[in-house]
């Protein structure tokens, strides 16, 4: 790390306020040209001890910028990742606050609920495939704290990489049912499709996806834990939504999601 600690404490604090306050800040590398990726993890490990010690419960992680598309839409060319409360996952069917959340995307994901850790470094695609449970289709809900244009991966990684919230639904299955890296879906917003996409843009395979993120954690100590749910990164481009949208991803054989703003 090259930024001090109280430096670090500076932004997690900003950070948190703009997520209370449902507002934008600066580009933090705008105004800390010397910050790294590994100082952008320890704001965002800050945020997450902050939300631990006010009583919310995480759940898992997502992983983000794992596929092309995504990369390219936001020029962005390297994975993160960051973390998952329970308030932050919503059902199939939920009609949800827009103006909780700043810059509202939605993406389209599959979900590994796990079933055993899963840690590296060294960890596999198959060390994934065997600790999983079942996949089941997702849609983040991206919620940028920080502006868009300009941001680099170190503003995303502090901005607990941009995730707002998650919303479940579809068949859950199990990870040798199916070939997931064929699993497809269709993005529709007020009955349009608006993107579609297939799972083994992330990566090749969205498995891949987890055991990069269970590498990764390990550099910084951790690890990913039975029953943690982890969104594996998204297969289409974000699309942006508004009040009074409803938004519905359809899987085919893996069901549909849907939820509406208000």
């Amino acid at each position: 790390m090259t930024l001090p600690a109280e430096t670090l404490a500076a932004i997690a604090d900003e950070l948190a306020a703009a997520e209370r306050d449902r507002t934008t800040v600066p580009l933090l590398t705008a105004r800390h040209p010397g910050m790294t990726v590994e100082d952008a993890y320890a704001v965002q490990r800050e945020w997450r001890r902050r939300g631990v010690a006010a009583g919310r419960r995480p759940v898992g992680r997502k992983i983000g910028l794992t596929s092309k598309v995504m990369q390219v839409a936001t020029g962005i060319d390297e994975p993160d990742y960051g973390a998952i409360f329970a308030d932050m996952v919503y059902e199939d069917d939920s009609v949800i606050e827009h103006g909780r959340f700043s810059n509202v995307r939605i993406e389209v994901e599959l979900a590994f609920r796990l079933a055993e850790p899963v840690e590296g470094p060294g960890a596999t695609l198959e060390d994934v495939l065997r600790a999983t449970d079942h996949v089941v289709p997702a849609l983040e809900i991206l919620a940028s704290r920080i502006q868009l244009e300009g941001r680099t991966i170190v503003d995303t990684i502090s901005d607990n990489a941009a995730m707002g919230a998650m919303v479940v639904g579809g068949t859950p299955v199990r990870p040798d049912d199916v070939d997931l890296r064929w699993v497809a879906a269709m993005l529709y917003r007020n009955g349009t499709v608006e993107e579609s996409g297939v799972a083994g843009a992330v990566l090749d395979h969205p498995a891949r996806g987890v055991a990069w993120l269970a590498n990764k954690l390990a550099q910084h100590g951790d690890r990913l834990e039975a029953g943690e749910i982890v969104l594996a990164g998204s297969f289409t481009r974000p699309m942006w939504v508004h009040p009074g949208d409803t938004v519905l991803a359809d899987y085919r054989d893996l069901g549909t999601i849907t939820c509406r703003f208000t």
